[in-house]
Order: C-alpha cells, then sequence, then structure tokens
C-alpha cells in the first residue's frame, strides 16, 4: 500500500508513462469530432471520451491506493497502458470496424487494475471490499461493452451509451449490490495530493493537444494574415484556459483535498465528475482552433459555431462546478463567461470563423482579468485589516 508520508504523493515516472498513451486518446477524440460534425457525430464523441475518461480515472483512482515503487505495481500499470493503447488506436473506428477493439480494451482497462488491487489486500481489507464491488460492476460494463462491439447498425450507439450512463449513475451510488451493500466515500482512503496532480496532469495533456494543433495546422497551410491572426488568437485561448485553471485554482484546490476530512468525497464530485466537462470542454475548444486556423475567412455553420463557442463554455461550466465542489460557491466570473460567450450566439450566424474565435477569446480573457481584480481587491483588504490590527 502507498505509504502515509507525504514523499508518496509525488507523481513517478511510470505513471507519466501511463498518461503518454491518453495524448493518443485526446488527439483520436478531436480528429473524431472533427471528422464527424453532426449531431449524432458530437454524441458518439461524447460517449467515447466518457469512456476514455472513465477508464484513466479509475486506473488513477485505484493506483492511489499502491506504492508505485514497488515493481508488481509498476508492471500492472504498464500492462493497463497496453490495453489503454489498444482502446485508444480503436477509437476512431470504433463506431465502424473496430467496436470489439475498443470494447475489448475498454473492458481490460476497468476490469484490471480492480482485479489487481483485490487480490494485492483481499477481500477483508477495508480497500478490498470496495475493490470487490467496483470489480462485480466493472466486469458487467465490460462485458456490455464487448457485446455493444459485437452489435451491427445502430444498435452499438444505445448499448454503450445506456452502459457508460449507468456506470456513472453506479458509481455515484457507491456500486450498490445485494449482501455486500455500498461503498462509502470515506471507504476512499485516496491521497487526495496525489489524485489532485494527476488531474492536474490530464488537464494539461488536453492543453498540449490545443497547441499541438494550433501550431500543426499553421505550419501545414499557407500563410495569410488572417491565419496568422487566427494562429495568435487560438494560442491567447488556449493561455486564458491554462491560467483560469492553473494560476492559483490547482494548487489551492490540492491543499483543499489534502486537508479533507473525507478526501474520497472531495475527490469523487471535484476530480472524478467535475473534470468531465473541464477536459470535454478543452477538446471541443481545440477543434473550434483548428476550424478557425484552417478556414479563419468563411463564414461558420452552426457545427462549427457550436464548436468554436461550446468548448470555451463546456470548460467554464466544469470549472465553476469544480469551485463549488471544492469551495462551496460559484464563481461570478465563470457565470459572467457563461452569459457572455451565451450572448454571443446571434454573432455567429454572420460571423466569420476568425470573428467569432477572436470573441470567445476575448471572453476567457475577460474572465482572467475579472479574476484578477477580485484578487488584488482581497488582498488591499487583507493589507488594510492587517494594518488596522496593528494600530489598534
Amino acid at each position: 500500500m502507498r505509504p502515509a508520508v507525504r514523499a508518496s504523493n509525488q507523481v513517478l515516472p511510470v505513471e507519466l508513462f501511463f498518461d503518454l498513451v491518453y495524448v493518443l486518446a485526446i488527439t483520436q477524440l478531436t480528429r473524431h469530432l472533427l471528422e464527424h460534425l453532426t449531431l449524432r457525430g458530437a454524441g458518439e464523441t461524447l460517449v467515447l471520451f466518457l469512456a476514455v475518461w472513465l477508464g484513466w480515472i479509475q486506473v488513477t483512482w485505484i493506483t492511489n491506493y499502491f506504492d508505485l515503487h514497488a515493481r508488481a505495481v509498476r508492471l500492472v500499470l504498464i500492462g493497463l497502458g497496453l490495453a489503454s493503447l489498444i482502446m485508444s488506436a480503436s477509437l476512431l473506428e470504433a463506431f465502424d470496424g473496430r467496436g470489439v477493439a475498443f470494447g475489448g480494451g475498454f473492458a481490460a482497462v476497468l476490469t484490471g487494475g480492480a482485479a489487481f488491487g483485490l487480490a494485492a489486500v483481499g477481500r477483508r481489507h477495508h480497500v478490498g471490499m470496495a475493490l470487490e464491488r467496483v470489480l462485480i460492476w466493472t466486469s458487467a460494463t465490460g462485458l456490455l461493452f464487448c457485446a455493444g462491439g459485437f452489435a451491427e447498425g445502430d444498435a452499438r450507439i444505445p448499448i454503450w451509451l445506456g452502459t457508460i450512463l449507468g456506470t456513472y449513475f453506479v458509481i455515484w451510488l457507491g456500486f450498490p449490490l445485494p449482501l455486500l451493500a455500498h461503498s462509502h466515500t470515506t471507504d476512499y482512503t485516496i491521497s487526495g495530493e496525489h489524485l489532485a496532480e494527476r488531474c492536474l496532469l490530464f488537464v494539461t495533456i488536453a492543453l498540449g493537444e490545443s497547441i499541438v494543433i494550433t501550431g500543426s495546422n499553421f505550419g501545414e497551410l499557407p500563410a495569410s494574415t488572417e491565419r496568422w491572426v487566427a494562429f495568435v488568437v487560438a494560442f491567447i485561448g488556449s493561455a486564458a484556459i491554462w491560467w483560469i485553471y492553473f494560476d492559483r485554482g490547482a494548487d489551492a484546490a490540492r491543499e483543499v483535498i489534502s486537508g479533507a476530512e473525507d478526501p474520497g468525497r472531495v475527490g469523487l464530485i471535484g476530480y472524478a465528475y467535475c473534470h468531465i466537462p473541464i477536459v470535454f470542454g478543452i477538446i471541443v475548444a481545440a477543434a473550434g482552433d483548428e476550424i478557425a486556423i484552417a478556414h479563419p475567412g468563411n463564414d461558420v455553420t452552426t457545427a462549427e459555431a457550436a464548436l468554436i463557442l461550446g468548448g470555451p463554455a463546456l470548460y467554464l461550466l466544469g470549472h465553476n462546478l469544480f469551485k463549488l465542489a471544492i469551495w462551496g460557491h460559484l464563481s461570478p466570473s465563470r457565470l459572467a463567461g457563461l452569459c457572455a460567450l451565451g450572448a454571443l450566439a446571434p454573432l455567429a450566424m454572420v460571423s466569420s470563423a476568425l470573428l467569432l474565435i477572436a470573441a470567445a477569446t476575448l471572453v476567457l480573457v475577460g474572465v482572467v482579468a475579472f479574476d484578477l481584480v477580485i484578487e488584488r481587491r482581497r488582498l488591499v483588504a487583507e493589507s488594510q485589516a492587517v494594518a488596522a490590527a496593528v494600530e489598534a
């Protein structure tokens, strides 16, 4: 098991190696979304993302219990990386000819970590009792995903969608089972600081996809003034997304979960669930960046406008929910940003891709500026309070 010392919360190279597989997954999700710019395509991409995120967060959660300096644990994580690679490599054709490969890889990721953990600690250990419930439910999920891979026509979509949504609901309920009852968040004796660091790194991976798309598209396409502007605007938007998450909030949230009496609850709500719209919003925003750089002067279609505005909106929504889960209150700047993005919807009917992404980026920069003003006022108020206390 993971030693109860602060040094054990450090992210190790084997975890970074495991995460490299999910760089491919994020890239494939962005490509799938761009190649299927329809309502059905968006739904398929969401189902695939929910499966990818569930696989990654479950492996991260379970390995959080164990000492990754142990060779056996590292070997298991590498094996799960192989299963994740099969899942990620099959993602683009998951709804075509590679449904079985995707479903099988996903099933191996879900069940592999739980099976190892249960074998390692046994059923009588409090972690083992929780992992037993996890293994039973995820085995059912894996079987249904494999069955969906064999399904033909449109049957695969409802099977996978119902399975993935049902699994998230079961996780929320604590994997309830007859006779075995259900897990409480206090049963999840995770290292909150380590989980926060791992999620922070996954957000970085998603942002890396935005940078790769911005740079590769600009480098491959003929140069023009409009494309130069779109290139710079897309980078500023990515930087603003980074700032909103990482400037102070990421470290402050890590301190909250590391000092929480029930880190399992904070980890489940704040990180396992609230990071879903955060990461998916970054993926959608990256797809919007690619459209703006490729066709900056073209009028946007409804689907393209949904990417350019919807990505930042999903991100701000997710980050606002994250702040609510961690600190118990919503952020005025993120609420204002969501309203501003909604107000830009009529602009999408008459604007070019460049104008629309510039407006969306301006909203993100405005959220950053709003936060800086609030922080400055708070610091001034604190300094005035200290000065008054000294005088008294």
